[in-house]
């Protein structure tokens, strides 16, 4: 499936591009935020981050002189503006979740769509996959994990379920043989699920694979530090442990004033072309004057 940037031009709306500002985007992705970002300047710049070390191919078919495209996870924005030598910033931009590319790419496991390995790390040379993570975690962390990170009511017996299968030697190591074990778990006989039953885990396991909720904190906290007065974060996000993230922060750190309400959500246009910015919630905040 090709990329479809979400919600691209209310993101660019929000941002308030200036030709001679500087901008982040925080998640690269396919690169289609960026290209959009380095269509509106003219003498300024665009900085584009992304964990995934494939990223940095597709940032080079780009080939802009204004652009920068460093291979490193938003929570480190801090350091690498630093090392750019780049005080402050115009705007930051958060596109949050997993990429289309990432879970249309079988081996990186992120889908159970088709047979892979259990991996699910963002950057797969870093950090414990999702199966170290089942092969290792405690009943009770892997409870927690399936609850907190997935919303999963049956977080408790599904965790249960894992460690029997561990302790028999018959841990799953695909995808697809983990997602038929949860659905063996939650499934009610004679009812009929809307999604797949292992959705959620496999969200809640992603998400404590890649502390994902942990660097949007340090990501955001970062972005507000590097604005200049009356610069602005654009946040995309995908599910409710996100937007909520982006909302408690927009409203609670003085230095920002919040500029969306309400979260802005895609035109139907937007989701008849690209059904997966079905879920996307877009906040804006801009920084105060000081």
């Amino acid at each position: 499936m090709s990329h479809i940037s979400v919600m691209l031009e209310p993101a660019l709306e929000y941002l308030a591009i200036r030709p001679d500002g500087i901008y982040v985007d925080a998640t690269f992705g396919a690169g289609g935020h960026t290209a959009a970002m380095l269509q509106r300047i003219s003498g300024g710049r665009v900085i584009a981050l992304d964990a995934d070390p494939g990223a940095a191919e597709r940032a080079a078919q780009i080939a802009h002189p204004r652009l920068t495209f460093v291979n490193a996870n938003f929570r480190e924005l801090s350091r690498v503006l630093s090392g750019l030598n780049i005080p402050s910033v115009d705007g930051v931009l958060f596109d949050l979740g997993v990429s289309s590319m990432q879970v249309d790419e079988a081996q990186r496991g992120f889908s159970f769509s088709k047979s892979a390995p259990l991996d699910m790390r963002m950057n797969p040379y870093e950090g414990r996959s999702a199966y170290d993570v089942l092969a290792t975690a405690s009943e009770t962390e892997l409870a927690d994990i399936f609850f907190h990170f997935g919303e999963e009511r049956a977080a408790r017996r599904i965790a249960r379920a894992v460690v029997d299968r561990r302790n028999s030697g018959r841990l799953p190591e695909t995808t697809t043989e983990f997602a038929q074990m949860v659905a063996g778990v939650v499934h009610r006989p004679g009812h009929r699920e809307r999604v797949h039953p292992a959705t959620r885990v496999f969200q809640a396991l992603r998400i404590a694979v890649n502390d994902e909720l942990g660097a949007l904190k340090g990501g955001l906290n970062a972005a507000t530090g590097a604005l200049h007065e009356a610069g602005r974060i654009v946040a995309i996000s995908f599910h409710s442990l996100e937007d909520r993230i982006v909302k408690q922060t927009f409203r609670d750190d003085e230095r920002l004033q919040v500029l969306t309400k309400k979260p802005i959500g895609p035109s139907d246009d937007e989701i008849g072309e690209n059904p997966r910015a079905r879920s996307a919630k877009l906040r804006a905040a801009q920084r105060k004057a000081s």
